[in-house]
């Protein structure tokens, strides 16, 4: 089975562009990723360290030729600025598992809403999913209503599900099926 690639030509509405990562984009990245609401939320490193990026980055070869995930940047569509990550993880059976996060100087401006968008359609039409999902914290409240506006249902609470920073938390299941994108 032939490795993942990154959609080509990139993904985009004319307003934000979904493409591969690029070993230029470590030091935007290290800017994006070192944010407390980033560490709030996430499992990256905090504080996010250049090598850290760079650690990151390297790691894409082997997630794209096991084809276990495909990780993209989201961009602004005219300047090309680094506003967010968005990844697709493929754990079995024709499933997709989202994770993403914005930058805060990108937030509440509809980035994360129009890259999930993109990347659902893309995953649906182009790599054959026949199931979305994401999996947000309960107090997360604006990853929560952004996928929910996209189309995501809420499936219920995964109690002490994982992780993070050390400490169990619960995560709540969203899933989407074809046809149920909103645009």
């Amino acid at each position: 089975m032939p490795a993942l690639a990154p959609p080509d030509p990139p993904l985009t509405d004319g307003v934000v562009t979904l493409r591969a990562w690029r070993d230029t984009d470590a030091d935007a990245l290290v800017r994006m990723m070192d944010e407390p609401e980033v560490a709030r939320w996430t499992r990256a490193p905090s504080p996010y360290r250049e090598s850290d990026a760079i650690a990151w980055l390297a790691t894409h070869p082997v997630l794209l030729r096991r084809r276990t995930e495909l990780p993209l940047a989201i961009t602004d569509a005219a300047s090309g600025e680094l506003l967010g990550s968005i990844g697709l993880r493929f754990p079995e059976d024709g499933r997709g598992e989202f994770g993403y996060l914005v930058a805060a100087a990108a937030r509440r401006r509809g980035v994360a809403a129009r890259a999930l968008r993109l990347y659902a359609r893309y995953a649906f039409d182009a790599l054959g999913v026949e199931r979305l999902e994401v999996q947000i914290q309960p107090a997360n409240e604006a990853s929560l209503a952004l996928a929910e506006s996209v189309g995501f249902r809420r499936e219920g609470t995964l109690r002490s599900y994982t992780v993070v920073r050390g400490q169990r938390v619960d995560l709540v299941m969203l899933s989407m099926l074809p046809g149920e994108l909103r645009s």
